[in-house]
């Protein structure tokens, strides 16, 4: 029976990595992954010559210089820039919040008099802010919050913004000129050709199992390596002994379409209540496509269930509890390595999983 150094559960962005350092020095891995594919959440497919985000839409962002001198080895990218709309029944705001959002919500021209309306709106905020609602509206005042904010995020996470920890809302950049460049990151693309592109290169050279669930057969894949790298729940792993994390899920409802431009960009942001779905994403203009046809996907957001794919982890107070301690016992195990979003019960934007990899495979090869 072969047997390799690593046995990797899972082929998203970190597993990947590691793949790609282990074998740069002589390494051998072996793949083992549920799905039908390995790429996890980047994964693309090709329809109609569009590569289309299976997952939701990835756009790769950083400040990093070491990681995107890296995935550019990997792939060349685009100059893609995330500039989302927001859709509030019927009326288009830009997003982030900018200067191009205050003039269309309030008639107005300048940063003093969008300011003058903020601050005079952050009032309704004593104190530190203690929920998400609060947090809006300190920081972008009422009327943003109400039409731009709450529905969306009150779908999102299926919960009351008053009962949402208020660090959430801080990923969402807020501005007083006329840019509708959502990220502040010094870098920002998308690989040409889509991510598949990036997961071939990393996975090359690698033995690789799909349609495997590595926790149903642990023992026989824990014998195939000297040690192994687990990206998957780490509740799972541990038989949910201290109970289940929680999760958000999102559910895709995805179209192909007989016109050549549905909406104009490539995400929409559905801010009101009462639709039920959160954004639409157009596939084609992640690359700036001229296809014929498009794609669509409607993304509806649900709380997670035993069978679905986890997305968010709920970063509330009780189950950062319940997380410390899996992870105590993970930091005990001296032949299995927990990393990525679902191991660390953690939001991890593309390029911090990567850097997390790079760090822990420096460690590991030194």
């Amino acid at each position: 029976m072969k047997t390799y150094d690593y046995v990797l559960v899972g082929s998203g962005l970190y597993a990947g990595v590691w793949a790609y350092e282990a074998k740069k020095r002589g390494k051998t891995c072996l793949i083992v992954e549920k799905r039908d594919h390995i790429g996890g959440n980047v994964y693309c497919e090709d329809v109609e010559g569009i590569h289309v985000h299976r997952y939701g839409a990835h756009i790769f962002h950083t400040s990093d210089r070491k990681v995107w001198d890296y995935v550019n080895a990997l792939a060349e990218f685009n100059r893609y820039t995330n500039s989302p709309v927001a859709n509030y029944k019927g009326e288009m705001y830009n997003m982030p919040f900018n200067m191009n959002t205050f003039s269309k919500m309030w008639g107005i021209s300048t940063p003093a008099e969008a300011k003058a309306i903020i601050d005079k709106q952050r009032g309704a905020v004593q104190g530190e802010p203690r929920n998400l609602e609060e947090q809006a509206i300190s920081l972008v005042g009422t009327d943003i919050y109400e039409k731009l904010v709450k529905g969306y995020t009150e779908k999102q996470w299926g919960r009351d913004c008053k009962d949402l920890p208020s660090f959430i809302i801080k990923r969402l950049p807020v501005r007083f000129t006329y840019d509708n460049n959502y990220f502040n990151d010094l870098y920002q693309g998308i690989p040409i050709g889509g991510y598949n592109v990036i997961i071939d290169r990393l996975f090359e050279g690698c033995d690789i199992e799909t349609g495997v669930d590595y926790l149903t057969d642990k023992e026989h894949y824990d014998s195939l390596g000297k040690k192994v790298v687990y990206t998957g729940m780490i509740d799972a792993y541990y038989q949910y002994c201290f109970g289940r994390l929680e999760y958000r899920t999102v559910r895709f409802e995805t179209e192909l379409l007989d016109e050549e431009n549905y909406q104009g960009v490539a995400v929409v942001n559905y801010t009101d209540r009462e639709t039920p779905y959160t954004r639409i994403i157009e596939h084609k203009h992640f690359e700036f496509g001229t296809q014929p046809k498009t794609v669509i996907s409607r993304e509806y957001p649900s709380e997670w269930q035993e069978g679905m794919e986890a997305y968010y982890p709920v970063n509330d107070e009780k189950n950062q509890g319940v997380y410390s301690r899996y992870a105590e016992l993970a930091a005990k195990e001296d032949k299995v390595v927990f990393g990525g979003r679902l191991a660390e019960y953690k939001y991890y934007d593309m390029d911090k999983v990567i850097a997390s990899a790079l760090a822990r495979t420096e460690t590991e090869f030194a």
